[in-house]
């Protein structure tokens, strides 16, 4: 897995809280604790795919293009970082007469694909909207404990 998957999904998330604001990449960027050029970068796809809209210029931005309670999180890793959860190397060497080294690398193949295959659909349970809300509803939880606490002194 990258970190473009969870600036795509954190960018998203942050639109969805401004809608209908116009959110430069440097806005982002700060909210992401990240380099513009790399916010830059996600973004590309994003609008790529449809997901924000861009205007440039003064006055212009990102802003999305889309409902945040129907974009999946498994559509922002399809598109992010589909793939990468598999690592570059695999222990094993496929000419080996041992069973255990030549087919280890396959074997880890599969199970890497496997597990891929249930994070995306977990991810597909999971929304912009939804996202936006659970952050809203942590930010609750924390602001009614903080009251508590201050009550209770």
């Amino acid at each position: 897995m990258n970190s473009e998957f969870t600036i795509a999904v954190h960018s998203l998330v942050l639109l969805a809280h401004l809608p209908d604001h116009m959110a430069t990449s440097e806005e982002i960027a700060a909210n992401v604790s990240t380099h513009s050029a790399r916010i830059r970068k996600v973004m590309g796809f994003l609008r790529k795919a449809g997901y924000v809209s861009t205007k440039e210029g003064i006055g212009g931005g990102f802003i999305l293009s889309c409902k945040p309670e129907d974009v999946t999180l498994g559509e922002i890793y399809r598109l992010t970082c589909q793939g990468t959860l598999k690592p570059n190397w695999c222990s094993g060497d496929a000419s080996k007469p041992c069973v255990v080294s030549s087919k280890m690398d396959k074997l880890m193949g599969k199970v890497f694909c496997d597990a891929e295959k249930q994070m995306e659909q977990y991810f597909d349970r999971l929304t912009i909207g939804g996202m936006l809300d659970q952050l809203k509803h942590l930010d609750c939880s924390k602001e009614s404990q903080q009251l508590h606490t201050e009550t209770s002194s």
